[in-house]
C-alpha cells in the first residue's frame, strides 16, 4: 500500500471515528440542545413580530426587513406559543 493511499486511509478512520464519537457524547444532551435552540428562535420571532403583536421594540426598523424572510416559519411560532389563530389583523396565516 502506497503512503498516500494509508494516509487517505487513516484520514478516513479518523473522521469516522470523530463522527461516531460527537455522536456518542451529544446523545444524552440532543433534547436539551434542541429545546434550547427552539427557545431561541421563538424568542427571535417575538423580537421581530413584537411591533405588530403591540410590543415597544425600539429595533423595529432592522427587524422589519426580516418579517417576509419569517413568514413561513409564522404560523408554527404563533401555534406553539398556543395562539390557535393569526394573532396579526393585517396578516391571516390560517
Amino acid at each position: 500500500m502506497t503512503p498516500p493511499r494509508l494516509l487517505g486511509r487513516l484520514r478516513h478512520w479518523q473522521q469516522q471515528a470523530s463522527a461516531f464519537g460527537s455522536q456518542w457524547y451529544n446523545a444524552p444532551y440532543r433534547a436539551a440542545i434542541a429545546r434550547a435552540r427552539r427557545d431561541e428562535e421563538d424568542l427571535f420571532m417575538l423580537l421581530v413580530f413584537a411591533e405588530t403583536l403591540g410590543i415597544p421594540n425600539p429595533a423595529s426598523w432592522y427587524t422589519l426587513e426580516l418579517q417576509p424572510l419569517l413568514l413561513e416559519r409564522f404560523h408554527d411560532w404563533h401555534t406553539r406559543m398556543g395562539m390557535e389563530h393569526s394573532p396579526l389583523d393585517s396578516m391571516r396565516c390560517c
